[in-house]
């Protein structure tokens, strides 16, 4: 399996998308931005200028529900963005 997991596909990253020319995707967290930038050029065919990278602790949640008290955590994750060259672009819609 890859070091790349899933791309982001918000609102807030398609805007960067647009007018930065970033692109952000989830990551596997032992993965450092080296391998991230090797993967994202092999895989898209780009030019990758920088990457920057983010962990993210998953939070505490809980709820009620009539068999009492449900609490745990969600997942903890790295997110990564990368910024392309000039003139280089993602298109994650292509191929549907």
């Amino acid at each position: 399996m890859g070091v790349i997991l899933k791309p982001i596909i918000t609102e807030k990253m398609t805007q960067k998308g647009e007018t930065l020319n970033q692109f952000g995707f989830i990551v596997d967290k032992r993965a450092n931005k080296l391998q991230i930038k090797i993967e994202i050029e092999d895989l898209y065919g780009v030019q990758v200028t920088s990457v920057n990278t983010m962990n993210y602790s998953g939070k505490r949640k809980s709820r009620f529900t009539k068999t009492g008290l449900i609490s745990g955590r969600t997942r903890s994750y790295k997110k990564a963005i990368v910024t392309l060259a000039e003139g280089e672009t993602i298109d994650f819609f292509s191929n549907i």
